[in-house]
């Protein structure tokens, strides 16, 4: 038993929309915070959070060999003769690659043998496609505001460090700008995970995300997240109660470095947030794009 399933205060969002709900906390996204991520838009200037992905050959080196290992994304390149010359290539997507900027869909995590919003996963999960908490629900992109908290802004977290509530508050001071119902809430940590591999990664708290329940975040996105556990029973407090609990959607290993550069020559700190995605139904996630519009 994990201290997930002993724990009685977490916060939840489980039927708080209904037990056929799929947008989680993008519910909070109405068509006020919408306006108040355009109205953020003054200058037309774009920022891109999205981490560079350059495939690498499917026939490249051998999976776990020595030498550079497979990339998020693996390319196949077709050559068509006839009738007229054309260059095409099949993409091998590994979603939740940590080389990849990718949005988790709700069903990603479950908790025991349920999904947001407490449906069993056999019922989400059936005919080798994702029923309930997939992909579909971003089919119609997330517009809204978006808020930059740098937690480190002279540099980057200690190598472990737990970030919590009160590193959210400070941070938000230093931007000058509150949180809204609805807003997405963009943080910087100043770390590449991928990069660091062998390091302590630092990582959100359960109490972080109790701010983020409290604030009504409708989207996380970040450079930091989730650590791996020490012990195998520990809680990832983004993924299994953030995402599993909350019903909010995660977009991993963003590049905020460009992001933290523009806000601070700009001293503002909000701006238009807009993700658009493939209209793929039925998945766990897919890669995104995310861009932040001055």
């Amino acid at each position: 038993m994990t201290q997930l399933d002993t724990a009685q205060d977490l916060p939840s969002n489980w039927g708080r929309w209904g037990l056929d709900d799929e947008l989680g906390t993008l519910n909070f996204i109405t068509a006020d915070a919408r306006a108040r991520g355009v109205a953020a838009a003054h200058t037309g200037r774009v920022v891109s959070l999205a981490l560079p992905v350059h495939p690498g050959p499917l026939a490249g080196p051998i999976p776990f060999g020595p030498g550079p290992q497979p990339a998020g994304v693996t390319q196949v390149m077709v050559y068509t003769g006839s009738p007229a010359r054309v260059f095409t290539d099949v993409l091998v997507i590994n979603t939740h690659h940590s080389t990849v900027t990718h949005i988790d869909a709700l069903a990603h995590i479950p908790t025991g043998d349920r999904i947001y919003p407490g449906v069993p996963v056999s019922r989400a999960i059936a005919g080798g496609t994702v029923r309930q908490g997939s992909t579909a629900a971003f089919a119609e992109g997330v517009t809204t505001r978006g808020v930059l908290l740098d937690l480190a802004p002279e540099g980057r977290l200690a190598p472990g460090l737990r970030v919590t509530g009160q590193d959210l508050d400070e941070a938000e001071q230093r931007a000058g700008v509150r949180l809204e119902s609805g807003d997405a809430l963009i943080v910087r940590g100043g770390w590449n995970v991928f990069d660091h591999l062998e390091e302590q990664v630092p990582a959100m708290t359960v109490d972080a995300v109790r701010w983020l329940a409290a604030r009504e975040v409708s989207v996380y996105a970040g450079d930091i997240s989730d650590a791996p556990p020490v012990h195998p029973s520990g809680t990832l407090a983004m993924h299994q109660i953030a995402l599993g609990q909350l019903g909010m959607p995660l977009i991993d290993n963003a590049d905020v470095s460009a992001l933290a550069t523009t806000c601070s020559e700009l001293n503002r700190y909000s701006f238009l947030f807009v993700v658009g995605t493939p209209a793929i139904v039925g998945a766990t996630g897919l890669p995104v794009n995310p861009l932040a519009i001055f």
